[in-house]
């Protein structure tokens, strides 16, 4: 197997980790409160990552977190996961994840207006394209409109935003030390969620907490996956694969919660999908 097949086959299965990460959290949601389980996850993965970190002889609590760059990505961070996971669990995982695919395009206008970037005709009318098609899938003022669907959008503006910092984050911070403060951001995420929905903590029984350890297990395989698959193949050969997260996530929806994406979703998750692959074959033709 070549590297750009290795690679691929890794991004995908980071990306159907993900699809069931966020099953189990869905399925989780219906027990224990959506603050606390971002708080137990996040605190979880910040040891993990935080103690990989220690083991490579980085500093957690280093001055780089202090950097400009660094606040506004775990600033984002925080905003994007309570945006995105209040999506999923209050309203329809598959709209949700359709709305998530858009952040690519996010962080393309994002590049132009706040980093300087050059974009041309063809990638200003992918942007378009895409947009169209989160308006097909949010529908405002229409009947199948989703209150919840405005915490998915708020959710990818986060991501993107996170994505965009992440670009301007000085070379010497690690990955693993990013990742332990980006976990690290649901803990206070995860109280703000639990105080604006007035939900108490609960003790876990045995059956949660081995939920728990198998949602924080999965994420974090997965995200390593994601990384594995950067490092063995070419960016521009791997990176479409991330789109297989919608098929994952619509086979999730469906099964798992009896979800029926209507015509006009799948339409618009396509209309995504196709402006973000041809916005990426802009960019590396471009470079």
């Amino acid at each position: 197997m070549s590297d750009n097949l290795r690679g691929a086959l890794l991004m995908v299965l980071a990306m159907a980790g993900f699809a069931l990460e966020d099953m189990l959290i869905k399925l989780l949601a219906g027990t224990v409160p959506v603050g606390q389980i971002l708080m137990l996850l996040g605190f979880g993965g910040a040891i993990m990552f935080g103690t990989i970190a220690r083991r490579n002889g980085q500093q957690i609590l280093s001055p780089a977190l202090l950097t400009p760059a660094l606040l506004l990505r775990n600033l984002a961070e925080m905003i994007g996961t309570i945006g995105f996971v209040l999506g999923f669990v209050l309203g329809s995982l598959a709209t949700a994840s359709a709305i998530l695919q858009s952040a690519p395009l996010l962080v393309t206008l994002g590049a132009v207006l706040f980093l300087g970037e050059k974009v041309g005709w063809r990638r200003w009318s992918a942007i378009a394209v895409g947009f169209a098609g989160m308006l097909l899938i949010l529908r405002p003022g229409m009947s199948a409109f989703e209150t919840a669907s405005v915490f998915a959008v708020i959710g990818v503006i986060g991501l993107a935003g996170r994505d965009l910092a992440t670009r301007v984050i000085p070379r010497t911070v690690s990955s693993t030390q990013i990742s332990s403060w980006a976990f690290a951001m649901l803990v206070p995420a995860g109280i703000i969620v639990m105080v604006a929905m007035k939900e108490p903590p609960i003790v876990t029984t045995v059956a949660q907490s081995a939920t728990l350890a198998l949602t924080l297990g999965v994420g974090v395989l997965s995200y390593y996956a994601l990384v594995a698959s950067m490092r063995v193949g070419e960016l521009s050969f791997v990176t479409p694969f991330r789109y297989s997260r919608m098929l994952f996530a619509l086979i999730v929806a469906v099964l798992a919660f009896g979800e029926r994406p209507d015509a006009l979703t799948l339409v618009g998750a396509s209309l995504i999908v196709a402006a973000g692959l041809f916005t990426l074959w802009r960019e590396t033709k471009a470079a």
